[in-house]
């Protein structure tokens, strides 16, 4: 227990130090943490990692916590401004991409549809985790961020409930038609937002009228609350991952006590999440096994950067009048991080048949790309010329009335 207590301080102590690194070379801190993880297992100290279990409960559960200080940080204003981008965004472009992508992998790799379907599903969720860590970090229009964060913070939902209906279609068992498990995911995504708003303004509530002994117990009540919104929903066959974002959006924009401590404590969670996530992925990744399925992997995670997201997009925001180089943009980033590699160790866990290098493979190759902080948003008005965004993420610049999908 000892020399496990050491040697985890010191990995996120390196990970820490690894944001300086990060800056210096323009790459995301989360595929420092990735590599930090490989460098530790097999194919590089020697710790051997092989259970897929308690990875994938490990990940759901740091998915909870990111998401939670997704919902925490995120300022309605912006969400109002967003909410209709961002909920196509998370449902038309998911279906757009996971469609693109399958049938890329069916001419060119001779997969079954079904098989294509779940690889595409595994890879098309954009990561909420990546999202939060590198967007806000680079002098973004608020309303084209908060679209990609609103996408990041719902899409994994009806990610999850489709891997989970094809893996278990691909072992032979029981599933009913494609019509009721339509209904079935737009029932849990309903029940999911009840119970998730339901315990946000609860929890305001609550929180604003009791007394705690001490200002520390404030922001554990918060997180907990949101871990409490997941857990209810779940118990009841909804759709955790949507309750447990907006609990946190509601008690986010709720006049809580302490709510500086509170953030702050959220976003030190989700940090500390985000590195134990990507560590443990590194860990239990074999590069040396996934060399055999780099092509295939390399011909899907194109696919998808080039061509099933760039539609996706296209098909989500047509209607709303988004300018075309923030099209790009919102295209380009699109980014993947933990989420697809702990989507992948659900048909894993479920001894799906099929190429199982293939899919872990493409999670990581999608993972790690694009690399986003070397991105620049194509010139036009309001995009990456407007002025940095002061700490809180507020900006004092307005553009001009104009009928088109502008920043504000």
């Amino acid at each position: 227990m000892t020399i496990g207590l050491a040697v985890g301080a010191l990995v996120v102590l390196t990970a820490a130090m690894a944001l300086r690194l990060s800056d210096k070379l323009g790459l995301p801190a989360l595929l420092i943490y990735l590599a930090l993880g490989v460098a530790l297992g097999e194919s590089g100290a020697g710790v051997q990692f092989e259970d897929v279990e308690l990875t994938q409960t490990l990940g759901v559960a740091a998915l909870v916590v990111i998401l939670a200080e997704g919902g925490l940080t995120t300022r309605w204003s912006d969400v109002r401004r967003a909410v209709g981008p961002g909920l196509t965004l998370a449902t038309v472009g998911v279906v757009v991409s996971i469609a693109v992508t399958a049938a890329v992998a069916v001419w060119l790799l001779d997969f079954s549809w079904t098989f294509a379907l779940l690889l595409g599903a595994v890879v098309s969720s954009t990561d909420a985790a990546a999202v939060f860590a590198t967007l806000r970090r680079l002098p973004l229009p608020r309303r084209m961020a908060a679209a990609l964060e609103m996408e990041s913070g719902l899409n994994d939902a009806p990610v999850i409930l489709l891997v989970l209906v094809l893996s278990e279609r691909l072992v032979g068992g029981e599933t009913a038609a494609w019509w009721i498990t339509l209904v079935e995911v737009l029932g849990e995504l309903a029940g999911g937002s009840v119970i998730g708003v339901a315990i946000g303004f609860g929890g305001a509530w609550l929180l604003r009228r009791a007394a705690l002994p001490l200002a520390g117990f404030y922001p554990l009540a918060t997180l907990a609350l949101c871990v409490l919104a997941f857990a209810a929903a779940d118990l009841v066959h909804t759709s955790g991952f949507v309750a447990v974002y907006l609990c946190g959006l509601v008690l986010g924009n709720a006049p809580l006590p302490h709510r500086a401590g509170t953030i702050g404590f959220a976003e030190g969670m989700a940090s500390l999440a985000q590195i134990g996530l990507f560590v443990l992925l590194g860990l239990l990744a074999s590069p040396g096994r996934l060399l055999a399925a780099v092509p295939e992997a390399l011909l899907v995670g194109l696919a998808l950067l080039l061509v099933a997201r760039p539609l996706s997009v296209v098909a989500s925001l047509a209607w709303f009048r988004v300018p075309w180089a923030q099209q790009a943009f919102i295209s380009w980033a699109g980014l993947r991080g933990a989420v697809p590699i702990v989507l992948a160790t659900f048909p894993i866990a479920a001894a799906v048949p099929g190429p199982p290098g293939c899919s872990t493979s493409s999670s990581c190759w999608s993972s790690c790309s694009p690399w986003c902080r070397a991105v620049r948003c194509p010139p036009s008005p309001g995009c990456c010329g407007s002025p940095p965004r002061s700490p809180r993420g507020t900006s004092t610049w307005s553009p001009p009335r104009s009928t088109s999908w502008a920043p504000s």
